[in-house]
């Protein structure tokens, strides 16, 4: 099995058309149909399904373009890291960060990691929720910055703490449920969840840590612009690190609920696939996360 074969297979399925992947890899149109043919006899399947409007992935199709994917990753990672340990800087690193880590840790790991690396691009997804590390396990981020998940596989990831962060309840101004004082009070109340399902999320592990069933679901979200709209035009609550619900834009919607048992106290960490952290840039990038969070602890103590 070829790499130039799989390589026409994962463009052809992303751009949905012959023609563009093609133009995609700098190949005809001919040639392309060929390598994938090539791949389909070798198979003895059909990858992909021909139309008058393009091309789509057939079941057989998506379970090697998702493998293609994982290994054209792991290619690069590790041309990026002989590269990189014959003293050459260069590549590319992925970050999935919490809302909270991408308006104070991020900024200035940017800022001195680029500057020391410059050949190094980085490119941040946000992730309002990490616990699941999806993105980590696929290889789709290299470092994912946010709370340390309670129980993690023993030996699968590296752990960085970086710095505490308070999350607190909060609702629009106006909200009835603001003159809630104990966590019980909003058992009932409909919660905005930070993942997937109601199986997920802050809110689960709050009322989880103080001996209560999980409260009921009012709505799922992965973004934080998605969260802060729902409750403030709504009955919802939800949980927000404490800097953010205390921001001056923030203050003018929402409320705090100050309750008896106080905030769900995480830990923020920085974590890496235990083979990854062998990865020189890896290695420097959580250097600089260590830096910068550093520094913000102090500013904040200060």
């Amino acid at each position: 099995m070829k790499l130039t074969g799989l390589r026409a297979l994962v463009a052809a399925v992303e751009e949905g058309s012959m023609r563009s992947a093609g133009r995609r890899l700098g190949v005809s149109q001919p040639a392309l149909t060929k390598m994938i043919r090539e791949l389909e006899r070798e198979l003895s399947a059909t990858l992909l399904i021909r139309s008058t409007t393009g091309v789509l992935a057939t079941a057989q199709g998506k379970v090697l373009y998702e493998h293609a994917l994982a290994a054209e990753r792991e290619l690069t990672i590790a041309t990026e890291q002989i590269d990189q340990l014959g003293g050459r800087m260069v590549g590319a690193l992925s970050i999935g960060a919490v809302p909270l880590a991408v308006m104070t840790l991020i900024p200035e790991t940017l800022r001195t990691f680029g500057r020391e690396f410059p050949q190094i691009q980085l490119r941040v997804v946000e992730e309002l929720y990490i616990q699941q590390l999806t993105r980590l396990r696929t290889g789709e981020v290299d470092i994912a910055v946010g709370p340390v998940p309670e129980q993690l596989p023993t030996g699968e990831f590296t752990v960085e703490t970086l710095m505490p962060v308070a999350m607190v309840i909060v609702a629009r101004k106006g909200n009835p449920l603001v003159k809630a004082r104990k966590l019980a009070d909003l058992a009932d109340a409909p919660w905005v969840y930070t993942g997937a399902t109601a199986a997920s999320g802050y809110a689960k592990v709050l009322f989880e840590r103080h001996g209560l069933k999980p409260p009921p679901a009012g709505a799922f979200v992965n973004s934080t612009l998605g969260l802060l709209s729902i409750i403030t035009t709504g009955n919802c609550v939800g949980l927000l690190p404490q800097q953010i619900a205390m921001h001056p834009l923030a203050v003018q919607h929402l409320d705090i609920i100050s309750i008896a048992e106080g905030p769900l106290e995480l830990v923020i960490g920085a974590l890496a696939r235990a083979e990854a952290s062998n990865r020189p840039s890896v290695r420097h990038l959580l250097a600089h996360l260590h830096r910068a969070a550093h520094h913000l602890t102090k500013a904040t103590q200060a």
